[in-house]
């Protein structure tokens, strides 16, 4: 299994990676960071995108289906399972006029709270591909 550093340089082989790292969104500070991230300050964007991560995570409207919002014949035991097991958000994707930013919760790690952030340029990135490539990496990352 993979450590910070490998996902790191594994998430930068995507084609228009700019910059990647891992944060605690807690704490706000990077575990680790590979390429030149937005205002070449890794402390500030580790900082900033912790925020958001931060308020995203902390929202219960963006979480699991709770009993009450489960489909008409779904179980009560069934949601209430997947509430338990499923973060409330996997990833946030924010776009501007020439990036793609992709933050991707890490579950299971320092009782979740980190993720990877992944800095993608927009004419040379596949934001589905991205997506997808983080998902894997986020899986298989030990600390």
């Amino acid at each position: 299994m993979p450590g910070i550093d490998e996902c790191l340089l594994e998430a930068m082989r995507l084609p228009g990676a700019r910059s990647a790292a891992v944060v605690d969104w807690v704490s706000g500070l990077a575990l680790g960071v590979a390429g030149d991230p937005p205002g070449d300050d890794p402390e500030a964007t580790a900082c900033e995108t912790a925020e958001l991560a931060r308020m995203v995570a902390e929202y219960r409207s963006l979480g699991p289906l709770s009993a009450a919002d489960a489909p008409a014949g779904a179980t009560a035991t069934a949601t209430d399972r997947h509430a338990r097991t499923a973060p409330g958000v996997e990833d946030i994707i924010a776009t501007n006029s020439d990036s793609y930013h992709l933050l991707r919760y890490v579950t299971g790690a320092l009782d979740g709270t980190l993720f990877l952030h992944l800095w993608l340029a927009r004419d040379e990135g596949n934001l589905a591909l991205a997506r997808i490539r983080l998902a894997e990496i986020a899986g298989r990352m030990v600390l």
